[in-house]
């Protein structure tokens, strides 16, 4: 009897798992993005229910539920604040442009915000620089600083950090600080409180947050944002920890790339961080959305893009500025597992006559992204495709410069997780002299590379290819 119990009590649990997964595989056809995925997920539920269920619930949502409802939910408030306090022109219309075909069409309506010009540029490439000019502007902080990080560690320069915000926080100072609690998740719980003790408004970006969102793990809030005053801001690759100013054991260096900005186009970063603070914590927060001072002459857009867009934003973005390449695109990114319609952008690109060079780190620091890697860049072994492989520390920067007219500087790396997965942000700006600062950034990183072959995977042994071809298949969750 007691066999035969237990023998039912399996069945009906296997029952209710197949019957369960059966459900999520509709949810799973529904929600997943791409065809591949919808049909990989939904074979996976229905044969393999036991291991696929939790899976796919922590990994395998690729829409993020409840941030266009909430931003919907207080868009009266939003625009109250913001409506008669800014003065953002209106995008133009496809028959108002001289150029409808240009490269900055896209990319505004992807923003919903236009280019906006004045603005003087600072390019950073350490982090002992970053920081230092990140420390330099919160200093002179007379109103508000506003502060969000993928990774904030409570290590030698989190503490820096934390010193500074509490004392300006004491002078006066509104301090918001918005972190993702999975980037952040060996830090501290004491770390901030006591900032809140002081005054911060310290908060967790809650990907989690929503009843559709509970178990995921995949969504990540990866933008790097400092803004002080509403007119001054950083973005950039950096998070805050030892390691970016080069404090490794792991790596002898970091490289890294950031930049600052002064004058309007401030404004697009204040917009991105507004938003994602509601989305956390339900308040509208009081700021200066009136237009800066022009303060320089090069025309700069803040594109904010993440798994609550209608279109996969982030890799539009890549692919547009890879179609208007007419020489060169070059780019640096630390993975390079990018979806398939990035790839024929490339492939065709190449085959045009455009100078490919693709910077990628020597040594790994996520092992499975490390080696899907190889595979992608088997699919360039064409003419004019260089590869090169940094070799002075871990390459971190996510940078991209379209022949002399185009540069972009942000937090959005060439895979699927930044493509469909994370919240990032790129600054897109169309100036000579900052392009130009670009390519001798390049130019002297590339003295910093070995340069090696697209078809790297050829030269390794069956093992080795088995696991890269295995590690290609995860490149949706990597």
């Amino acid at each position: 009897m007691e066999l035969s119990f237990l023998l039912w009590l399996v069945s009906l649990f296997y029952t209710v798992m197949e019957i369960t997964a059966v459900i999520t595989a509709v949810i799973a056809i529904h929600d997943t993005r791409t065809p591949q995925g919808a049909v990989a997920w939904a074979i996976s539920l229905v044969t393999f229910p036991l291991l696929a269920l939790p899976l796919y619930w922590i990994f395998g949502r690729s829409k993020f539920h409840g941030y266009v409802d909430a931003i919907r939910t207080g868009q009266k408030e939003f625009l109250r604040l913001i409506g008669d306090a800014h003065d953002i022109p209106a995008i133009r219309h496809l028959h108002e442009r001289k150029q409808p075909h240009a490269p900055r069409t896209v990319f505004e309506t992807l923003s919903g915000i236009p280019y906006l010009g004045g603005n003087a540029l600072e390019l950073y490439t350490d982090g002992t620089s970053t920081f230092d000019a990140i420390f330099a502007g919160i200093e002179k902080a007379t109103k508000y600083v506003l502060l969000q990080f993928y990774i904030v560690h409570d290590d030698m320069l989190g503490n820096r950090l934390k010193t500074l915000l509490i004392r300006k926080a004491q002078e006066g100072v509104r301090i918001h600080f918005l972190y993702d609690e999975i980037g952040c998740h060996s830090t501290l719980a004491t770390y901030w409180q006591s900032m809140r003790d002081a005054g911060i408004e310290a908060c967790p970006f809650h990907t989690t947050k929503g009843r559709h969102n509970r178990f995921q793990l995949n969504f990540r809030n990866h933008r790097k944002i400092v803004i002080v005053d509403g007119q001054t801001a950083f973005v950039g690759g950096h998070n805050v920890g030892d390691e970016y100013l080069g404090i490794s054991t792991q790596f002898k260096g970091w490289r890294d790339t950031h930049i600052r900005v002064n004058g309007p186009g401030v404004l697009g970063v204040q917009l991105s961080f507004a938003k994602d603070w509601y989305w956390a914590t339900r308040h509208l927060l009081d700021l200066d959305l009136t237009m800066p001072t022009p303060v320089g002459n090069a025309e700069v857009l803040a594109l904010g893009t993440g798994p609550e867009d209608a279109l996969e934003s982030c890799s539009l973005m890549f692919i547009r500025a890879i179609e208007a390449a007419q020489h060169r695109f070059w780019t640096a990114s630390p993975y390079f597992v990018p979806d398939s319609a990035v790839m024929k952008a490339i492939q065709l690109a190449a085959l045009r006559g455009v100078d490919i060079r693709i910077m990628l780190p020597e040594k790994a620091d996520h092992q499975l992204v490390y080696l899907a890697g190889f595979a992608c860049l088997k699919e360039l072994d064409l003419p004019n495709v260089r590869v090169f492989r940094y070799t002075e520390g871990f390459l971190h920067q996510k940078v991209f410069l379209v022949d002399d007219i185009l540069a972009g500087v942000g937090t959005a790396n060439l895979d699927n997780r930044s493509f469909r997965l994370n919240f990032e942000i790129t600054m897109l700006i169309e100036d000579d002299n900052f392009c130009a600062k670009m390519e001798t950034m390049f130019l002297e990183d590339f003295t910093h590379c070995v340069e090696t072959i697209p078809n790297e995977i050829d030269a390794k042994n069956f093992i080795q290819k088995t696991c890269i071809k295995c590690a290609r298949l995860l490149s949706p969750i990597l």
